[in-house]
């Protein structure tokens, strides 16, 4: 679980520091950088899975792969920043097992990971260049500090449960010196004992953590397995439609792939106890009803001769249709169904404008399915924790949408005006609203009342005077040549309030 991150030179992201708890939304205008939040957040799970070129060219260059390593990092104009550096706090699982299958326990499962990465040219025929790692660092932050670094405020009960330590020194992977000679020191995880294994960092092609094991680095190996989790969410309908077969994987992949699978495989889990197929089907059915009313049942067809898993969805009027005939936001809603109902799925799910493909009156029920998608930090724990340690992160630019999430899981992005070595850009800026956690407990400062009144009404018009982003008022607009549906004076008694208190 991802708590708080600090970024600075990738992308457009300067000095940009935000908390997360279970849900959050980040909302703004087109082009403000709130897919380089998400983006950032990948690019951390992708080097902890594999090499740092590899990772570089897995991040998302307007829908592509980014075809030159350079443009990840902030720039202006032809000046690009050297550097960039990241700050990730997280809350990692006690238990899990390496690449090897062999079992590794964390001696602390709240802990502090930073990483800096500087552009390497490469005068080579690759013309890409490279990355070189400058800075890898690894620490526990202690049961003491713990409440003050888990500001959206979780219950005790979670926290004493989610947070533990058994490590008498603070540090597993350190950065020492300075230069070509600087070193990567990784500490023994057992006490404090032993001399660390040292590292040159210049000659690394990978991080640290992405190559830890459970013999050496059992806490490190838990800290890459919980980045390997953080991914985003990109449900493309080609890929929901699909049958699988019999050999698939049971996991449902980023874009959406494996479905029928999935839900196959959640139904019929072999060495499960009382697994009942017609309740894990019914509770998906029930669940997608509240998005489409003609829904009697949901299951998994499963062809013998053709050895294929085929998802149907059958109406009250006993018609079943499979899921080459859903709509697109109907196999979306499916798929975070069965996100919802994965015991296993863990981790931090992002996803980009959820409401596409939804109608706007069956919004809530898609942002009341992605909440239920995460833990639950205030309800009961039990014998542990409760739900996963599953988060969804999403970026919106939906009025509807912004006005159906909690308030405190609210953050605005908004681009700021900065100078910095005689360079003047825009950059990202994040506010909160007032009186909520954020505002109290974090760095965010609230947005003003009249911008996100602008923006969740738009279109408010009074006496022939419009609004701009801000929340001023623009004299003298434009004559409308035909009269929009908000113009109606039938209307206007339901938005002149907002256009009111903005005033």
């Amino acid at each position: 679980m991802l708590t708080r991150l600090r970024v600075s030179g990738f992308k457009n992201l300067v000095d940009v520091d935000i908390s997360f708890g279970p849900f959050t939304c980040i909302a703004g205008a087109n082009g403000v950088g709130k897919s380089n939040l998400l983006d950032a957040i990948v690019f951390l799970s992708a080097l902890a899975d594999g090499p740092l070129l590899d990772a570089a060219l897995s991040v998302r260059d307007q829908g592509a792969r980014t075809g030159d390593i350079r443009g990840l990092f902030h720039h202006v104009g032809d000046h690009f920043d050297e550097v960039m550096s990241f700050e990730a706090e997280m809350i990692i699982p006690e238990h899990g097992t390496d690449d090897l299958g062999q079992q590794a326990k964390a001696t602390a499962t709240f802990v502090q990971y930073a990483v800096s990465l500087k552009y390497k040219r490469d005068e080579s025929a690759r013309a890409l260049g490279s990355l070189e790692l400058l800075k890898e660092e690894l620490k526990h932050i202690t049961l003491g500090e713990a409440a003050r670094h888990l500001p959206f405020e979780p219950s005790s009960a979670w926290r004493s449960k989610a947070v533990k330590n058994s490590r008498r020194t603070p540090k597993y992977i350190s950065t020492e010196g300075a230069g070509p000679d600087r070193v990567i020191n990784v500490h023994q995880d057992g006490g404090s004992s032993g001399k660390p294994q040292k590292l040159r960092a210049a000659n690394l092609p990978r991080t640290v953590v992405s190559a830890a094991n459970s013999a050496e680095s059992p806490t490190a190996t838990l800290v890459k397995r919980e980045m390997q989790s953080w991914r985003l969410l990109q449900l493309e309908p080609s890929s929901l439609r699909e049958p699988d077969n019999f050999t698939a994987p049971i996991e449902l992949a980023s874009n959406g792939a494996h479905l029928p699978a999935a839900l196959f495989h959640l139904a019929t889990a072999p060495g499960e106890l009382d697994v009942d197929s017609a309740a894990v089907y019914s509770e998906v059915a029930n669940r997608l009803s509240q998005l489409i009313d003609d829904v009697r049942t949901v299951y998994v067809d499963r062809d013998e001769r053709r050895q294929l898993l085929t998802i149907y969805a059958e109406g009250r009027d006993g018609t079943a249709y499979p899921a080459r005939a859903l709509s697109d936001g109907t196999l979306r809603f499916l798929a975070l169904t069965v996100l919802s109902i994965d015991p296993d799925s863990r981790g931090v799910i992002c996803m980009e404008e959820p409401e596409n493909g939804i109608h706007p009156e069956r919004i809530p029920a898609m942002i009341q399915l992605l909440r239920d998608l995460t833990t639950d930090a205030q309800g009961p724990t039990g014998n542990g924790i409760g739900t996963p340690l599953r988060q969804v992160i999403i970026n919106t630019h939906s009025p509807s949408v912004v006005m159906q999430v909690p308030d405190d899981s609210l953050v605005m992005a908004e681009p700021v005006e900065m100078t910095r070595s005689s360079f003047s850009f825009k950059a990202l800026q994040l506010r909160c609203l007032p009186d909520t956690w954020r505002e109290k407990n974090t760095n965010l400062k609230p947005i003003s009342k009249g911008r996100l009144l602008a923006y969740l009404n738009p279109v408010s018009r009074r006496s022939g005077k419009t609004w701009d982003d801000s929340g001023d008022i623009l004299h003298n607009p434009r004559k409308v040549q035909s009269r929009r549906v908000v113009d109606r004076e039938d209307l206007r008694q339901y938005t002149i309030k907002f256009a009111e208190v903005a005033e």
